[in-house]
């Protein structure tokens, strides 16, 4: 019996693909041997499963697939792949949630505390012999402790954040979200307002929403101009949930003392007005980045990889019902 055929689209753990390797027809896509959409659409011809991360699949470069049965995507987020097009070819696409929960929120406050302390800043001031004398003004930072923290997006990734506040340092827990989440807000106290309130009254605003067609650009220049102007911003969601151009131009205008990024309209970022200002962090998309997460994150890839092949149903599929 021929062996079933496996595309990886990008690069993954590497146990992971000696795993496949020993159990599939394995092709390994590399981007440095030419278009890697042309790659993709040749691909997907007679494959029967995808895994990896990172790419955008949709019509222009699946359509050539016939016998496709499942994308296994190593992230949360699946705002790379066009799901009602997956849907018309019974295809079904499976997610990581979960294993990457705690991590991210991590980040997150790693990100928090970076820009309320000038961590950064304070680093090559440093590192650049400026520090003479006893730091002034120019250097100092905000507290955190018994603040009000905000967050947009009060998922599980949120309610981590969320905690790390609440139990860490003593905040004030306000959160927006399209609906009531009493069960994640209740043991943190946590009270439910509308944007325009958590803007004017939060110390820190985390965005961890996810990217669909009602948050993108969410937070635009209104929504800036209402923040307080010692907030410090962090966005852990995607980089178009903001309108980013609004964001430099509050940041410019110190109308809020600090922002931390880790995600960006484009991305990677090669080029922006945001490595010009001393009072943003910016970090290269690495919220899930550590070698356990990451690890976990592939093994569950490839769990909902196999299991379809085998043909059982995955354990978490963005669309099980192909509605």
């Amino acid at each position: 019996m021929d062996k079933k055929r496996v595309v990886v689209f990008s690069q993954i753990d590497q146990t992971i693909l000696e795993r496949l390797q020993q159990q599939y027809e394995v092709q390994v896509l590399n981007p440095k041997s030419g278009d890697i959409n042309e790659q993709i659409r040749q691909a997907v011809t007679n494959a029967d499963g995808m895994i990896g991360s990172g790419r955008v699949l949709n019509e222009s470069n699946l359509a050539s697939a016939q016998q496709l049965k499942i994308i296994s995507t190593v992230s949360v987020g699946y705002d790379n792949y066009d799901v009602d097009y997956l849907n018309q070819k019974k295809i079904w696409l499976s997610n990581t949630p979960h294993v990457l929960t705690e991590t991210t929120a991590d980040l997150a406050f790693s990100l928090l505390m970076s820009a309320a302390r000038r961590v950064p800043y304070l680093d090559q001031w440093t590192k650049q012999g400026q520090w003479k004398r006893t730091a002034g003004t120019e250097q100092f930072g905000q507290d955190i402790f018994g603040k009000t923290l905000g967050i947009i997006g009060l998922g599980n990734i949120g309610a981590a954040v969320a905690r790390r506040g609440y139990y860490g340092f003593n905040m004030d827990i306000l959160y927006h979200n399209r609906r009531e989440k009493p069960e994640l807000a209740q043991p943190l106290a946590a009270k439910y307002c509308s944007m325009s309130e958590l803007l004017q009254h939060s110390d820190f605003i985390v965005m961890a929403v996810d990217l669909n067609h009602e948050s993108k650009a969410l937070i635009g220049q209104a929504e800036f101009d209402q923040m307080q102007s010692h907030a410090v911003f962090v966005n852990i969601a995607r980089g178009s949930v903001i309108d980013e151009a609004a964001l430099i131009n509050t940041l410019k205008q110190n109308k809020i003392f600090a922002a931390g990024l880790d995600v960006y309209t484009k991305e990677p970022l090669q080029e922006s007005e945001l490595f010009n200002l001393s009072n943003v962090v910016t970090l290269p998309h690495v919220g899930s980045a550590t070698e356990e997460t990451r690890k976990k994150m592939a093994e569950l890839a490839y769990q909902n990889l196999v299991q379809a092949l085998e043909g059982q149903i995955p354990r978490y599929l963005v669309n099980p019902d192909f509605n």
